[in-house]
């Protein structure tokens, strides 16, 4: 098992939400590269990064603090990005930045296409996040359910040659209330790699 610990960002800062809400949100420190230098001295093996303002946005928004991440991790350990990566030119420049991972979430979703070309272009790279409520997938920042079945679709995404899938319950989220072992447990099972 690895255990990769995640640094959301909003405004440059890093945070917390509640249940993906931006309005509800704690701030747990002002400078993202201080925070990725305390994960990567507590020996982590990875980092999970979400531009929270460019998932809503639809383009990336914290670059920035991005940049400042990635210059503090200095290619130690795999970073992985997701929030706002809807086109192939966005996933070139993370790449070619230093990012080890992009996670595509809502344009995998809304535009499967892009997912294929992203995972013939990038392969090896492409994550795909998979939010869902009650086993249906959710969309823009958590703000839609699109009403299809999170097994279905991660089923084919997973045919695409996706790296890997990051399944989150929305409804736990944000909420300390530990993960839907489940629900995890049962799409993970549902997959030829789970």
């Amino acid at each position: 098992m690895l255990l990769i610990p995640a640094i959301d960002l909003k405004d440059g800062h890093c945070v917390r939400l509640i249940q993906g809400d931006m309005d509800q949100s704690t701030t747990f420190g002002e400078d993202p590269a201080i925070i990725a230098r305390r994960w990567l001295d507590a020996g982590a093996r990875r980092l999970h990064l979400v531009d929270l303002n460019g998932a809503f946005a639809g383009q990336p928004k914290n670059l920035a603090a991005i940049k400042a991440i990635l210059k503090e991790v200095d290619g130690r350990i795999p970073v992985q990005l997701g929030g706002g990566i809807r086109d192939l030119d966005t996933i070139e420049k993370y790449i070619d930045a230093g990012i080890s991972y992009v996670i595509i979430g809502t344009a995998a979703v809304k535009n499967p296409g892009f997912l294929q070309d992203a995972c013939s272009a990038f392969g090896g790279h492409v994550i795909v996040g998979l939010d869902a409520k009650d086993g249906k997938v959710a969309i823009d920042g958590w703000s839609k359910l699109t009403g299809q079945d999170v097994h279905s679709v991660a089923k084919r995404f997973e045919d695409w040659g996706v790296e890997s899938i990051i399944y989150t319950d929305i409804g736990r989220d944000g909420m300390l209330t530990g993960i839907n072992i489940d629900a995890t447990v049962n799409l993970a099972q549902s997959l030829k790699r789970g």
